[in-house]
């Protein structure tokens, strides 16, 4: 009898333990934070208010969020186009490491061929959703992949329970009003507007989460072409303009933007169509951040803004002006590299904080997964960093330079070209011939003024930094093209 009393007692004690250690797992992933990622296409730095105080486009529900978080003013995406940058917020690699150094399907020649590309995401990669998932998280997916050329590579099998919208294409294959003739996206009524529909969806995710974190990657097609908006809005954005003539919106090299030959330049933010693209985009944000407050959520949901790369402003419309950043996407200058970046958490970041620390999209994926009870394993490798240190103000994260590397000709008018930032320094290096030029971002925002003859120690050791960090990432460069010379090689 005593002995079953013991067996029994034994049992009994195993039981509570299972029960107590399955409360105490459910209680953890519950208290985990929510993570949203606004990941805005073809956004520039100068795009929003709380960068430009005299910015065009009406961005208020984006500037109520930097006041209520973390603005970057060195916030960078990892290429000055869209794939690779997406493919760092996934992974937190360098895309240099697997080839993915251009959008998908990006080929074009120039006096060389470009850099062999590798266009997908392989599955072995482990992505952020992976890693959240892993911890308890719903994860969904709204907006644009751009990972892969076909199903296999798309976001329901990279890590997310639900994929909407995002599959191989770079811009909506239907434009932003239905019919959308997106395979994961069923067409809506007659008119439906993208960015409202993307929105809706996310929400009635968020809403069936329940007790569950979520994470929630709203990846806005916005505001990339085709250039179409909502009539009321353009018409707002064409009485607000007064008439400016479309000439003036423009400059050649003669003017404030210096370029190599003659290319014309947006250099004034005028454009209605696309500056009802940004604000409906910045409604819909509006309508996320609405619901967190209402629901009781917004405390325990860490919000995140950026974009993939500089604003368009060289080519395809040319629709918006980085200025005084120069050149835009498809450019290594910082008006195809530095974007809005934005992090609101509750508790560890202090309303209206400014930060000066460059960081970089790929930083993302270390920070998030760390944020939601995971660990960046010694097998897998990942070049971002944590950014809790500085996103609390409490301590300084390790790291002493950012790398790009882009060895491609850009549908946008950019060179092939690597570039370096360490401090207020930036190197960058032409791929055709090896020629370098340096900027003091501190005095010389607009790269304006080279000064790399007068720093030749400087310009030997960020060289020789950018030439190691080539190596480690296993980096390609152009090709001969016909019977051309052989381009440079470092």
């Amino acid at each position: 009898m005593n002995r079953y009393r013991s067996k029994l007692a034994k049992f009994t004690l195993m039981a509570l333990t299972v029960v107590c250690l399955y409360s105490a797992s459910t209680a953890a992933i519950a208290a985990r934070p929510n993570i949203v990622v606004f990941l805005i296409d073809d956004m520039g730095y100068m795009d929003i208010g709380a960068n430009n105080t005299n910015c065009f486009y009406e961005t208020p529900n984006i500037d109520s969020l930097a006041e209520s978080g973390m603005r970057f003013t060195s916030g960078y995406a990892a290429n000055p186009v869209c794939s690779p940058t997406r493919y760092s917020i996934m992974t937190g690699k360098y895309p240099s490491r697997v080839d993915a150094t251009n959008w998908f399907s990006g080929r074009r020649n120039g006096r060389f061929a470009p850099a062999a590309l590798y266009d997908r995401m392989d599955q072995s990669e482990i992505t952020l959703a992976e890693s959240l998932g892993e911890q308890g998280y719903l994860t969904a997916f709204f907006g644009k992949w751009h990972l892969g050329p076909t199903e296999e590579f798309w976001p329901e099998h990279q890590g997310f329970d639900v994929n909407v919208g995002g599959h191989n294409r770079g811009s909506p294959p239907g434009g932003y009003f239905s019919p959308y003739k997106n395979p994961r996206l069923e067409d809506g009524a007659e008119g439906e507007h993208l960015p409202e529909r993307l929105t809706r969806e996310a929400i009635d995710v968020m809403k069936s989460a329940g007790d569950r974190p979520f994470f929630v990657y709203l990846s806005f097609y916005s505001v990339h072409t085709p250039l179409q908006g909502r009539q009321d809005l353009i018409d707002k954005y064409k009485a607000k303009g007064n008439g400016s003539r479309d000439e003036d919106d423009f400059a050649g090299e003669e003017q404030v933007w210096p370029v190599d030959r003659e290319r014309k330049v947006r250099v004034k933010q005028n454009h209605a169509v696309y500056a009802a693209m940004v604000e409906a985009m910045d409604e819909h944000i509006g309508d996320v951040l609405s619901f967190l407050k209402t629901s009781g959520l917004e405390e325990n949901t860490i919000v995140c803004f950026t974009s993939d790369n500089g604003g368009l402003s060289t080519s395809e419309g040319s629709p918006t002006s980085n200025l005084p950043l120069r050149g835009g996407k498809g450019w290594t200058y910082e008006g195809g590299i530095r974007e809005p970046f934005i992090v609101r958490w509750p508790g560890v970041t202090s309303p209206g904080a400014v930060c000066d620390v460059p960081v970089m999209s790929l930083d993302l994926f270390p920070t998030l997964v760390t944020a939601g009870g995971g660990k960046i394993h010694r097998k897998m490798t990942v070049d971002g960093v944590d950014l809790s240190p500085v996103l609390s103000g409490k301590g300084a994260i390790k790291r002493d330079s950012l790398f790009w590397h882009y060895p491609h000709y850009s549908n946008q008018g950019g060179f092939p070209s690597g570039a370096i930032r360490n401090g207020p320094w930036k190197l960058i290096e032409r791929y055709e011939d090896g020629k370098v030029h340096l900027y003091n971002l501190d005095l010389d925002i607009g790269e304006s003024t080279d000064v790399a003859d007068e720093h030749p120690n400087r310009v030997t050791s960020m060289r020789q930094e950018l030439h190691e960090w080539y190596r480690t990432v296993d980096a390609k460069f152009l090709e001969p093209l016909g019977d051309n010379l052989k381009p440079w090689r470092p």
